[in-house]
């Protein structure tokens, strides 16, 4: 796999690109601090735009060529509206995880599937990547039909692997796509 890093990548609405200093005040508002989000979600909503400048400061400090983080911006308005991730955990094995959080303000109007399209696109053609997959709590099924739509296939289910914010037990579902099952 060639470590290409966080290129700026661009669809027909968004522009996926390396977080910036001022990206936190948008995402706290948009999505980082939404009821609608955190039940699908393993990490806490953020309680104030400092918690989320930090984090994102945290983050702008480790890119690198390793480093696969996307902001989502809107290109009619420059609206940042979510991320796009993968882990580094098996990038060795040129394997990718991603994982990806969207403004509920924007949800099912294909915005999603539009920048993990991209991403696996660019993954897969110009970083030579050999296994993309992803992987979500069994109570947000519209995430898998992102991955669906993304071209995807259902791999499996992990029973019973995380606690949601109920504190309710949940299988985490997965998905992949093989490098030669990927269609330009």
């Amino acid at each position: 796999m060639k470590f290409l890093g966080t290129k700026t990548l661009e669809t027909k609405r968004l522009i996926l690109r390396k977080i910036n200093e001022d990206d936190y005040k948008q995402a706290f508002k948009n999505w980082c601090n939404s009821d609608a989000i955190d039940k699908y979600v393993t990490w806490t909503k953020h309680n104030s735009e400092e918690e989320t400048k930090l984090l994102y400061s945290k983050w702008m400090e480790e890119y690198d060529e390793k480093t696969f983080r996307w902001i989502i911006e809107l290109k009619v308005n420059h609206e940042v509206i979510g991320t796009i991730d993968v882990s580094k955990k098996f990038l060795s094995f040129g394997t990718c995880e991603i994982g990806y959080c969207l403004s509920d303000k924007y949800w099912n109007q294909g915005i999603m599937t539009e920048a993990t399209r991209e991403v696996i696109r660019y993954l897969f053609e110009e970083c030579e990547a050999d296994t993309i997959w992803a992987e979500y709590l069994e109570n947000n099924p519209a995430s898998g039909k992102v991955m669906e739509k993304s071209g995807m296939k259902y791999e499996g289910k992990l029973r019973s692997r995380i606690f949601d914010k109920n504190n309710k037990r949940n299988d985490l579902i997965v998905y992949s796509i093989l490098k030669g099952e990927y269609i330009k």
